[in-house]
């Protein structure tokens, strides 16, 4: 009789929690339309928001940054709904910007053109997964990444590749690794719920504390979770 009651008390504990993280995605919803009112093609863009691609605290944090500081340089990892976003703000908005998406699968990034006509300055690079080892745990990397870096970016989008349960989208630390002292940027991390991503923050700030870059970051939480780190110049992004 115990076991069940305390059964029932979990099940209750976890379905509470699952319907706060609802409740906060709803309050994001509204959060993220009030934020585009007024913002031609970025109001009338056709997204599909949540599941696999992100959500709608993540989209807000996307607008705003996108919108308040105008990133000259976007690598974007992993292409998606966000790869729309992104490159209407260029088309409408940032018409000095580049954008450069790394994808993992060529079937999908064919579908992908199919049903959306990316900027001319939205560029697609196909790497495919390969797996290497991080501290005993296997993690999924993109092919020959570096050999597609063109150039310092001013914001990173990290979306992809697909998770790793330990050590997830490995591939922005070794971004980060050639990233000198004094380049200012924004990283924007979604899923930042699962301790893949978990695992790989803690990783970056390793990196950017022996490099002697001082990072701001803040977690924004939805039914899924978002992390923005920041250089000083941007800190304020943590607030917005």
């Amino acid at each position: 009789m115990i076991n069940k009651i305390k059964k029932l008390i979990r099940e209750n504990r976890a379905f509470q929690k699952t319907q706060i993280k609802h409740l906060k995605e709803l309050q994001w919803g509204q959060i993220y339309h009030d934020s585009i009112r007024g913002q031609e093609g970025v109001k009338d863009l056709s997204l599909n928001i949540g599941r696999w691609a992100g959500n709608y605290a993540f989209f807000y944090i996307l607008n705003r940054v996108l919108k308040d500081n105008k990133p000259l340089n976007i690598l974007e990892l992993g292409l998606g709904e966000s790869s729309k976003f992104i490159s209407t703000y260029l088309d409408s908005y940032l018409t000095k910007s580049n954008h450069l998406i790394i994808e993992q699968d060529k079937y999908w990034a064919s579908a992908f053109k199919t049903q959306f006509l990316l900027s001319k300055r939205s560029k697609i690079n196909i790497c495919p997964i390969i797996e290497k080892n991080i501290h005993e745990f296997p993690v999924k990397f993109y092919e020959n990444l570096e050999s597609k870096i063109e150039k310092k970016y001013d914001l990173y989008v990290v979306d992809g590749p697909h998770g790793s349960p330990r050590f997830s989208r490995y591939d922005i630390v070794s971004i980060a690794k050639e990233i000198s002292l004094g380049h200012e940027f924004i990283i924007i991390f979604d899923d930042y719920q699962r301790q893949g991503e978990k695992d790989t923050f803690y990783e970056l700030q390793s990196v950017f504390k022996q490099k002697g870059i001082i990072i701001h970051h803040e977690t924004f939480f939805g039914f899924k979770d978002v992390k923005i780190i920041t250089t000083e110049k941007y800190k304020y992004c943590c607030s917005i």
